[in-house]
């Protein structure tokens, strides 16, 4: 198995990861939303489709 990030041996304290700043790398893209696991929930379109509309300005 290689490392998903730099595709080097894995080792077997950072499995799946070759090292601590591969897994760390990879720990940063899950906080960075980089990643994102697909949802069939009607919820989650509207939450997005939401967050993705141009907010209209605002009038005094």
């Amino acid at each position: 198995m290689s490392c998903p990030i730099c595709k080097k041996p894995t080792m077997p304290d950072w499995r799946p990861f070759c090292s601590k700043r591969c897994a760390d790398i990879d720990l940063g893209n899950w906080f960075g939303e980089r990643y994102s696991v697909p949802s069939d929930d009607p919820e989650d379109a509207e939450k997005v489709q939401e967050a993705t509309e141009p907010t209209p300005p605002r009038l005094h």
